[in-house]
């Protein structure tokens, strides 16, 4: 074993989805290097040997207790859903190694990420404010990150070490998370908006005059492939996007603005993804279509 190696603090996932599989896939650590993963998933029966699968085949230790999983963790990444992250601090506080780095990887509000720094911090832990950048995959470990807090400087050397990609981005917790945020009123917001748009377009029968005219106005995007992947992203992930939302709803509020265009793109991802349908072949006439048929 490697002094460096030897000296690396163990890594628990606190949350073991796809965001946190698809990190610890890509790693391709060294065997002695161990890391375990919690997910509450793992105290459900019918879920557990699905959860199971997914951290063996990333080479991750599943643990059924959170107590174990935490037990002489130093580094730790939190990846639950954006409206369990302040549970997941309060849940682990019990459990946490003085001095273990608590690094909230959740898309939540600023305010919720100060919120679970004050928990960590009186345990005793260094709580960093993450925000991550970019979908997982394809680029999985190497994901971009924003960092900040008074830890942040600290966990970015390991994070190197592991061959993530961080960037400090600010000396205070929320300051990460509200990048995060606020460029998800267009990001979650544009993909609401097209859907809409393209949806009675294509219900009107005029999706190709308006196509397009957007193309006209605006060359640089590529509005029917965009149109198409939008809706993808919807009909996949609307539910883990609402929840986001949801939290930049949280944001604006708490920043004394409304947030009026932010609460329809909530009800948008949501309803898309209540429908609960296949995406298909990457084709904007047919996913318009299996919308307006179950809509």
């Amino acid at each position: 074993m490697t002094d460096t190696a030897r000296n690396f603090p163990r890594v628990t996932f606190v949350g073991f989805g796809e965001a946190a599989h698809a990190v610890a896939s890509g790693w391709q650590l060294a065997p002695e290097r161990s890391v375990r993963a919690y997910d509450l998933k793992l105290q459900d029966p019918e879920a557990a040997e699905q959860v199971t699968m997914r951290c063996v085949a990333a080479g991750v230790e599943p643990v059924a207790s959170l107590e174990e999983a935490l037990d002489g963790t130093g580094l730790i990444f939190s990846l639950v859903t954006a409206d369990q992250a302040l549970e997941a601090a309060r849940a682990a506080v019990r459990y946490l190694a003085p001095g273990a780095y608590w690094l909230d990887c959740n898309s939540c509000a600023p305010q919720t990420k100060q919120k679970a720094a004050a928990l960590i911090e009186e345990a005793g832990g260094r709580y960093v404010d993450v925000a991550v950048m970019a979908p997982v995959y394809p680029k999985r470990h190497q994901a971009p990150l924003l960092l900040a807090g008074p830890h942040a400087g600290e966990v970015a050397g390991l994070l190197e070490q592991l061959d993530m990609r961080p960037r400090l981005t600010g000396e205070k917790v929320g300051d990460a998370s509200s990048v995060k945020m606020l460029r998800s009123v267009i990001i979650k917001g544009l993909e609401a908006l097209t859907t809409e748009c393209l949806l009675a377009a294509r219900r009107a029968g005029v999706e190709d005059a308006v196509l397009a005219s957007l193309q006209a106005s605006d060359p640089g995007i590529d509005w029917h492939a965009r149109g198409s992947y939008n809706l993808e992203r919807m009909i996949v992930h609307g539910a883990r996007r609402a929840a986001e939302v949801e939290e930049v709803c949280v944001t604006l509020r708490e920043f004394g603005l409304p947030d009026w265009m932010s609460s329809g793109t909530v009800r948008w991802q949501r309803t898309i993804s209540d429908l609960r349908l296949d995406p298909g072949d990457d084709d904007l006439a047919q996913r318009c279509d299996g919308v307006l048929r179950t809509l």
